[in-house]
């Protein structure tokens, strides 16, 4: 508990003063008195303790889980390329292919340059489906391994291509 006493204060006072004249003391008191800071304890047993790191390690998990890989349509440059064009995902990994330049672009999967079993159809964007406007995107999740070859419909003749590798 903190207490201020009272204490004598000098105050000059300017008003009237004459060369020669002797200062004017003035002398007022203050009485302060603070009210008692309620004391705050923490106490966290063991189990507690376990309890949020538990939760933090759990929160962390499902966060890492969320995170996907970002393939650009278009490069910074202008250029009519997936950036990066070549990567690797784990199985399930998601994965965002975001409208960037020299749109409109699509996603297209080769029917015969993916894993046997999986249909092109299921994950591609059809032919007519573009992404017009920059940030637009197109998220697909990919659970079977192997290589998956893709390409962009209006600029696949010049060179915009990808290659992604499941593992």
């Amino acid at each position: 508990m903190a207490a201020v006493t009272s204490a004598a204060v000098a105050i000059p006072s300017f008003i009237g003063l004459k060369a020669g004249a002797t200062p004017a003391k003035v002398s007022a008191a203050a009485k302060v008195a603070a009210s008692p800071v309620p004391r705050v304890s923490i106490k966290a047993s063991l189990k507690d303790v376990a309890v949020a790191v538990a939760a933090t390690a759990a929160s962390a998990i499902l966060a890492s889980n969320a995170l996907a890989v970002e393939v650009k349509l278009g490069g910074d440059d202008g250029s009519l390329a997936f950036v990066p064009s070549e990567f690797s995902v784990s199985s399930g990994e998601k994965i965002i292919f975001k409208n960037n330049a020299g749109f409109p672009h699509n996603v297209i999967f080769d029917e015969d340059e993916i894993p046997s079993g999986v249909d092109a159809s299921k994950i591609s964007m059809s032919d007519e489906e573009l992404l017009n406007a920059p940030g637009e995107t197109y998220a697909i999740t990919l659970s079977e391994k192997g290589s998956y070859s893709f390409y962009c419909s209006p600029h696949q003749g010049a060179g915009m291509v990808g290659k992604v590798t499941v593992n």
